[in-house]
């Protein structure tokens, strides 16, 4: 079989790894997509996250967390860069000096509008796909959280957390989370 024209020849990981140090790049299924830094809502919201989490993990070591721009790879096609992520101590072997090689046991995504689609279609089923167990999508306009079990639904998200409730997750027993603190300016 002929090699298929260069326009529709999918991008590797070596292409990826090509680009310029710091470029806000991903590689989903063989095509890169760039987007514009996240705007500051965006940041006082994955921050607080942050914070929430690392103190937890600092309490009671499950595992460890990472934020953006941290690569997890995933096939030879799918370099995604979660807003943050969580690998449970179980997992951690998956981590390498270059990022994650394999799924992580949370993603959280905050939706922005350059990627806000990218995040609910194409990387979401990528997290499903590849053995994510939980996403978390965190919507900054409605105060809302969409989380996602992938065990009990793939398509759907499976609890929606509006900004005056509070929720929790197994991966991180113990740990309850005020979604006022996650949308706290």
């Amino acid at each position: 079989m002929p090699p298929l024209p260069a326009a529709l020849e999918r991008l590797t990981v070596d292409d990826y790894r090509a680009t310029p140090e710091g470029s806000r790049y991903q590689l989903i299924e063989g095509e890169l997509m760039m987007a514009p830094a996240p705007n500051r809502y965006h940041q006082d919201i994955l921050l607080n996250l942050l914070d929430i989490l690392r103190a937890h993990l600092r309490a009671h070591p499950a595992g460890r967390v990472y934020l953006a721009p941290t690569d997890v790879y995933l096939t030879e096609h799918d370099v995604l860069q979660p807003d943050l992520f969580f690998v449970t101590k179980a997992n951690l072997n998956r981590l390498a000096e270059d990022g994650l090689h394999g799924a992580p046991d949370l993603a959280i995504e905050v939706l922005s509008p350059g990627t806000a689609q990218l995040d609910k279609k194409a990387k979401r089923i990528l997290y499903a796909r590849h053995g994510t167990k939980e996403l978390w999508l965190v919507d900054p306009l409605l105060l809302q959280i969409q989380v996602y079990d992938f065990a009990r639904d793939k398509t759907k998200p499976t609890r929606l957390i509006e900004e005056d409730e509070t929720f929790t997750t197994p991966l991180l027993p113990g740990l309850s989370i005020a979604a006022a603190e996650v949308f706290k300016r």
